[in-house]
């Protein structure tokens, strides 16, 4: 055997093919009937569900009754699993069951890691699918009557995480490109850094009168919504003790709030399956 067959029956080794399939599943923000169908099919027959912690208790009820459930779910300083510990789970789980759905939150793809495990995954030669979902992003702020463009208000959105993970590919998000990029700024897990996040735009020369609307717990029946603008949302976020989880939307569009807020889709039901 030469040395690049050698090396070849080496890379063999190291990498196992898993007998069965991983799922990244987008489980929408809260509302089971935002929910994919095919997210929740796979629910429904996968021998192992693997669960992030923003899942509502509703979309966990359709999950096969056979299933093993596993929270994976991460809150800011309190981790029921590291991600490097869910990756491995997901290995192992895969060379034993023939699907395998890691449940998340939203859409695996926005602000969700599902990249980081869909890589991970294909590494470790286990085969792994995206099913996206509805992010948040778009889904609370639409049941909160505010439409991220609109031909009156903004013909432009960008989405970006108010909480960035450390020694990530660049120090900080650049928030005077951000205030001045699109006419709508949907930011996620902001609440934390609020604060900061607004003197970073208002340093940036964005008006301290631009409104701002924080939604908590969107498309869920306990969804409220915090209006005001740049100037006062710190202080009536601290007067009211409004906490995430929570998106902020920035911009003019959010002047239809008031609008159209009445308009909130009603939320559906998911039976068991026990």
């Amino acid at each position: 055997m030469n040395r690049k067959d050698t090396q070849e029956a080496k890379q063999k080794q190291e990498v196992t093919m898993s007998v069965g399939k991983v799922y990244l599943v987008g489980a929408g923000p809260g509302d089971p009937g935002l929910m994919t169908v095919k997210g929740k099919a796979l629910l429904q027959c996968a021998d192992v569900v693997i669960y992030d912690a923003l899942v509502s208790a509703q979309i966990l009820e359709s999950i096969n009754p056979q299933a093993e459930r596993i929270d994976a779910g991460k809150r800011r300083g309190r981790h029921s699993l590291i991600q490097d510990e869910t990756t491995q789970l997901l290995i192992e789980k895969a060379q034993d069951n023939a699907i395998v759905v890691r449940l998340k939150g939203g859409d695996p793809f926005i602000f969700g890691r599902g990249g980081e495990e869909m890589a991970d995954l294909v590494k470790a030669g286990v085969s792994v699918e995206v099913v996206p979902g509805i992010t948040s992003g778009i889904a609370a702020a639409a049941y909160a009557g505010i439409p991220l463009t609109h031909r009156s208000y903004s013909s432009s959105v960008t989405f970006v995480t108010g909480h960035e993970s450390a020694g990530k590919y660049r120090p900080e998000v650049n928030w005077l490109a951000i205030a001045h990029g699109s006419e709508t700024i949907v930011i996620y897990m902001g609440i934390h850094n609020l604060p900061y996040i607004i003197d970073q735009l208002t340093a940036a020369q964005l008006s301290a009168e631009t409104p701002i609307a924080l939604v908590r717990w969107g498309t869920r029946p306990e969804q409220e919504e915090l209006i005001g603008n740049l100037a006062t949302i710190v202080e009536q976020v601290e007067t009211t003790g409004f906490a995430a989880p929570a998106i902020a939307v920035i911009g003019n569009v959010v002047n239809l709030h008031g609008i159209l807020s009445g308009c909130r889709p009603v939320h559906q039901t998911v039976e068991s399956t026990d």
